[in-house]
């Protein structure tokens, strides 16, 4: 049986319709909420629980988004996008947020920059949190590696620039959030490049997903921090005192110059792996 040919089939226009679409379901949905705020027919309060549900209504327009691309105009089965079959590089990837944000959070400690003042558990928040960090990782990693970076390395000549170009995007789509700060766009970028590297290689989603989940999950929900500016009640209570390079301020662990060398390591480590599992198959 012959291949469906994509009904858009310029890589580089599926990408572009795609990404215009994206932003204009992001607007559309602002504009509805100030709206719906502005004519009082919603009483918002911008209190954790709300943020929660906004954050979690864009994940789910986002996977819409996604498989109506993928279906109707790439004409290919959502599970191409990487999510078949299952890797063990998911473990690797939940593992190794775990090791960056224990070894980053440790070191604020020992340097005096960090102080656990107290920890509380409420069940309705942490798995409030762990639904939303499952689905944002899911929905951004759809989105970024599986259909932008998907696309782009089909079409593209040359693979690092396609994964240059995502993690570009995946950058420019968080500028807005609270305490947005240069180390924390330099940051983004750079988990864009280490999300993405593994796909680069395998072709497969499930390193980034169960990374970004574990380093979400583990930033707000367990250890306290704010998660790319977004306030998320944690089990411990967190205190950051001294340089905010250092410590990320607002915006989070992932805003600070720990989080830029863990990232750096990371993806070099990362790199030199695969080139030597490269090697070794060849």
């Amino acid at each position: 049986m012959m291949e469906r040919l994509p009904a858009i089939p310029n890589g580089w226009v599926r990408v572009t319709v795609f990404l215009l679409s994206y932003i204009f379901c992001v607007v559309l949905l602002g504009v509805l909420l100030a709206t719906l705020v502005i004519t009082g027919r919603v009483n918002l309060q911008l209190t954790p629980a709300t943020m929660l549900q906004l954050v979690a209504i864009t994940s789910l327009v986002s996977l819409f988004l996604v498989a109506v691309f993928r279906i109707y105009a790439d004409r290919r089965s959502i599970q191409s996008l990487g999510l078949t079959p299952f890797s063990k590089d998911g473990w690797v990837g939940l593992l190794l947020s775990i090791a960056m944000l224990g070894c980053g959070s440790l070191l604020l400690y020992a340097n005096g920059n960090l102080h656990w003042a107290d920890y509380s558990f409420d069940p309705y928040y942490f798995f409030i949190g762990l639904g939303l960090m499952i689905l944002v990782a899911f929905s951004e990693e759809l989105v970024f590696r599986g259909y932008i970076l998907g696309n782009l390395l089909e079409v593209s000549k040359n693979k690092w620039n396609a994964l240059a170009i995502s993690a570009v995007l995946f950058a420019l789509v968080h500028m807005s959030n609270a305490g947005i700060s240069f180390a924390a766009i330099l940051n983004l970028l750079l988990a864009g490049f280490l999300l993405g590297l593994n796909y680069v290689y395998t072709r497969n989603l499930w390193f980034s997903i169960f990374f970004h989940f574990g380093w979400n999950f583990l930033q707000g929900p367990v250890l306290g921090y704010e998660v790319s500016g977004l306030g998320i009640p944690g089990v411990l209570q967190v205190e950051l005192s001294g340089n905010p390079l250092l410590t990320g301020d607002k915006f989070g662990f992932e805003g600070s110059l720990m989080a830029t060398f863990l990232l750096l390591t990371a993806i070099l480590l990362l790199y030199l792996a695969f080139e030597k599992r490269k090697s070794a198959e060849a």
